[in-house]
């Protein structure tokens, strides 16, 4: 790059999304230089194996045959769990975050909270639940754990590791999204 390795990984992953582009959610995830291919069965699993080697072969890209793996059951990526049902929560992060140990200090709090914020707009009235927590993260407060931080602590946890955050959309159908905005706010539902 003319400007070194600043944008690199950007770069790079802009052109795999425009290589991979007509496989992309139907039977290919790919994050920077990771490709998962996912499949119902061995047979479709073959053939969506062929076409990806070739759409590769034929961009000039090749891939690192030690890093590969092929013909495997189940694959951890990003949080999630990929494997021939389609893609899934990893169980494990749902437990980490229900064994989520009370914060001591501020610095506990942030952690938390940065975990969550990940997850803010799939959860309604997040700032509100989340206020008595980040009250104890300003400088200028004492840190006091009440019941206020407990409940709030407690409620988040359970809204992490519950539906609808953790539900994926299923199915190939193509989705709408409606929207209603006003000056006051954006509200809108995935059909």
């Amino acid at each position: 790059m003319s400007f070194g390795l600043t944008n690199a990984p950007a770069a790079f992953m802009d052109l795999m999304n425009r290589v991979c582009k007509p496989y992309l959610d139907k039977f290919i995830i790919v994050f920077i230089d990771d490709i998962l291919i996912y499949s119902k069965n061995k047979e479709e699993h073959e053939q969506h194996l062929r076409l990806v080697l070739q759409l590769l072969e034929k961009e000039q890209l090749y891939a690192k045959f030690s890093k590969c793996g092929f013909w495997l059951d189940s694959v951890q990526f990003l949080g999630h769990v990929v494997n021939s049902e389609g893609i899934h929560v990893d169980p494990t992060k749902i437990e980490a975050i229900k064994n989520w140990e009370v914060p001591k200090n501020p610095s506990q709090i942030r952690q938390f909270l940065g975990l969550a914020g990940y997850y803010r707009r799939f959860i309604q009235n997040f700032s509100k639940i989340a206020r008595p927590l980040t009250v104890l993260t300003h400088k200028d407060k004492k840190f006091e754990w009440s019941s206020a931080q407990e409940s709030a602590f407690q409620m988040l946890k359970q809204k992490l590791t519950t539906t609808p955050v953790l539900s994926l959309p299923e199915g190939n159908e193509d989705f709408l999204v409606y929207c209603d905005a006003s000056r006051q706010g954006l509200g809108c539902v995935l059909m």
